[in-house]
């Protein structure tokens, strides 16, 4: 159970997909076409994903307060209750349904699973209730991955003692893509990639990305997920593109000669 790149045994191509957003709304008939696409192409895949709209309804039907510092949930001992039912007993459950439902062979995980994020708190008094992921047991995937099943992850985990924290989404995603040595991450979003004067972009390198924030093309939510592509880049994963629910938009590299290769 080590954090390291697990070693590829395989000449199987890794991907992990992270859904958010609406997209967790309701997946379309072109997302499971394209998943199933990577599937028989020899592609493993593991699903990880947050809970956002979800999650925000439940508290506001519940009255709990919560807001988001530096793209973080702030998450006191109300929310994470509920973000725990909620991701874990509503999201995840509708997303292995989705998916089954589609002929895909999936399993809902989330921390407390077989150990699969050890978590310790990022900064309570910051952030609350908000994990750092410490260890991912990657074996239990490995055992997934090698008997066909998608591994389904909510962004939920586990302390030693027990108590379950939240994690950014993004963080889930890139961690897990790191420790099973994934060659890409897809961020699947409401929108198909980046988009520069009303042009989507195919590729995208973070010289290029730094250019674009400063000019204003890229604002607002798709600052972090960009910043947090190039973040996954720096760390080793090969390529992270933003996508659409049709799982194509725009690959980030980290410089373009890599595209020739």
């Amino acid at each position: 159970m080590t954090m390291s790149k697990s070693m590829h045994h395989t000449a199987h191509k890794r991907m992990v997909i992270k859904l958010g957003g609406s997209t967790l709304e309701g997946l379309n008939e072109a997302f499971f076409d394209n998943f199933k696409r990577l599937q028989e192409s020899g592609v493993e895949l593991i699903i990880t994903h947050g809970g956002g709209p979800a999650i925000n309804r439940e508290l506001a039907a519940q009255g709990i307060q919560s807001h988001t510092l530096n793209g973080i949930r702030v998450t006191n001992e109300a929310a994470i209750k509920v973000v725990q039912s909620t991701l874990i007993g509503q999201v995840n459950t509708a997303l292995v349904h989705e998916l089954t439902t589609a002929g895909i062979a999936a399993m809902g995980l989330n921390g407390f699973d077989g150990q699969l994020m050890v978590v310790d708190f990022l900064d309570q008094e910051t952030y609350g209730y908000v994990g750092a992921i410490k260890d991912i047991n990657t074996s239990l995937l490995e055992a997934l991955l090698g008997v066909g099943i998608v591994p389904v992850i909510a962004c939920v985990g586990a302390t030693e003692a027990g108590q379950a924290l939240n994690i950014n989404g993004d963080t889930v995603a890139s961690e897990i893509a790191l420790a099973v040595g994934a060659d890409s991450l897809l961020l699947v979003t409401d929108v198909n990639g980046i988009r520069i004067e009303d042009e989507y972009q195919a590729i995208a390198t973070p010289s290029l990305i730094d250019q674009w924030t400063e000019q204003g093309h890229i604002y607002g939510g798709m600052i972090p997920k960009v910043q947090g592509a190039i973040d996954c880049l720096r760390a080793g994963i090969p390529s992270v593109q933003i996508v659409g629910a049709t799982l194509v938009g725009t690959t980030i590299v980290a410089t373009s000669e890599l595209l020739s290769s």
